[in-house]
């Protein structure tokens, strides 16, 4: 969606050095199976105690098919950044080039079907002001990535210069360097002790040389910027293996 930004997110956008603004998301919508099945809980409700009744209303009445207010929120993309309006309307500005982002994404399944998937992002301003975007806005498998990927655009080079530097870079309780990465935990390995890095059911795995067990194993949704964290492996593990 492009319509014209409200007068608060453009000067927002203008003070914070955004730049021009790129498309925004809008709050997901119930379908009609959704909204039918509210109707069926609210009516089971009131036959049964008044009490759940009262709950399924109020939970429908959250919704952007019957709240003007979570109706009207938005999330705004621009090159520098984005926007995001919580629940009262206040509107929040995040650079990529200092934002911390943490993601989870959840899978749920009931009697081994899969049923829906839950995503969560929690960025972080330099000054500690948080606040998360989830799937309240439609369309998370694109702009969820979107994050990631700007983020990790944005700080590289920076990131790269303080390796170069000799300096040590954090990310949560892993530390990376030129030589190695390191956990408060498992204490440090070099580069080359590193055979694999993959991803598996929201964990991520690092395997050393000739071990069958991982030698560490953190939850993803404990790794900041993590797009930007597997990138910068990559590259140590690259630049270890031609020195």
């Amino acid at each position: 969606m492009n319509d014209p930004l409200p007068d608060d997110i453009s000067g927002l956008a203008v003070a914070e050095g955004l730049g021009a603004h790129r498309g925004t998301f809008l709050p997901k919508r119930l379908g009609a199976l959704m909204i039918c099945n509210f109707v069926f809980l609210i009516v089971v409700g009131l036959f049964c105690f008044v009490v759940p009744a009262i709950w399924f209303v109020r939970m429908a009445m959250q919704t952007p098919n019957f709240s003007r207010k979570a109706a009207a929120r938005r999330l705004y993309f621009f090159e520098q950044g984005l926007i995001e309006t919580d629940r009262k309307g206040r509107p929040l500005a995040f650079r990529w080039d200092s934002t911390v982002a943490l993601q989870e994404i959840t899978e749920s399944y009931v009697n081994g079907i899969h049923v829906s998937t839950g995503h969560r992002y929690t960025l972080r301003k330099q000054d500690g002001t948080a606040r998360k975007v989830t799937n309240f806005y439609d369309e998370p498998e694109r702009w969820g990535p979107f994050i990631q990927q700007e983020i990790a655009a944005a700080q590289m080079p920076g990131m790269l210069r303080m390796l170069e530097e000799g300096r040590q870079l954090a990310f949560g309780d892993i530390s990376l360097d030129r030589d190695g990465v390191a956990t408060a935990k498992r204490g440090g390995v070099t580069w080359p002790e590193i055979e694999d890095v993959r991803v598996d059911n929201g964990m991520l795995a690092l395997r050393k040389a000739g071990k069958w067990l991982s030698w560490s194993s953190k939850p993803v949704k404990n790794i900041p910027n993590f797009l930007l964290f597997l990138a910068l492996v990559d590259h140590l593990r690259r630049s270890a293996a031609v020195r």
